[in-house]
């Protein structure tokens, strides 16, 4: 079976990353390049979370109430008006202190400026709550199962990269201070971009 940003990225082709790209300013391919190295590092991070019983029950309980998948069924209207999604609020609190560092990053690696990769970044962390959401209640998972799912979701990226994941670890584990560190996370995690990009 396909790992989650696998889905994603299939999700997201053609016409929803034209549009994408349409509402940040960015080219698709620019754009495509971007979500490449944007969803493993919010996946990365999810999984960090829900590496400890209270996050993985914050996160089941998050996804229970406000994410059951249906954005994904209207993707185009969501996509249409980003911003008015709840995707500040989930970095707020998937990335915490290294939002910044992760907006930096992907911006010098990608050329994108920062207000393009804030607004990308916005835009799919909803969509990946939502596939996230979606795919707990196919498998009726609990915080513990949740945990495990997210837990293999990396593992499956690592075996493909495990350099790049590896660094990514490393940032999320950081201390937050991470403006330098990031570019070179993002640079490596760009061959992530070959894996799933190619749709």
């Amino acid at each position: 079976m396909a790992g989650l940003v696998d889905m994603l990225m299939g999700q997201l082709s053609g016409g929803a990353m034209q549009q994408i790209g349409s509402a940040i300013g960015a080219d698709e391919n620019k754009t495509q390049s971007a979500v490449s190295m944007a969803l493993p590092l919010i996946m990365g991070a999810l999984a960090r979370n829900a590496s400890k019983p209270e996050g993985a029950s914050s996160l089941a309980n998050a996804l229970t109430k406000d994410h059951d998948g249906s954005i994904l069924d209207n993707l185009g209207g969501f996509l249409g008006n980003p911003e008015a999604g709840p995707g500040d609020g989930i970095l707020q609190h998937v990335l915490g202190n290294k939002r910044q560092a992760v907006e930096t990053g992907i911006s010098k690696q990608s050329g994108l400026d920062g207000a393009a990769v804030g607004k990308l970044l916005i835009t799919l962390a909803p969509i990946v709550m939502g596939m996230l959401g979606k795919t707990q209640r196919q498998k009726q998972m609990d915080a513990n199962t949740l945990s495990g799912f997210l837990t293999t979701e990396r593992q499956t990226i690592e075996r493909n990269a495990p350099k790049e994941m590896g660094l990514i670890g490393n940032l999320l584990d950081s201390n937050g201070d991470g403006q330098v560190e990031i570019g070179e996370v993002v640079q490596k995690v760009g061959f992530l971009a070959k894996l799933f990009g190619k749709r």
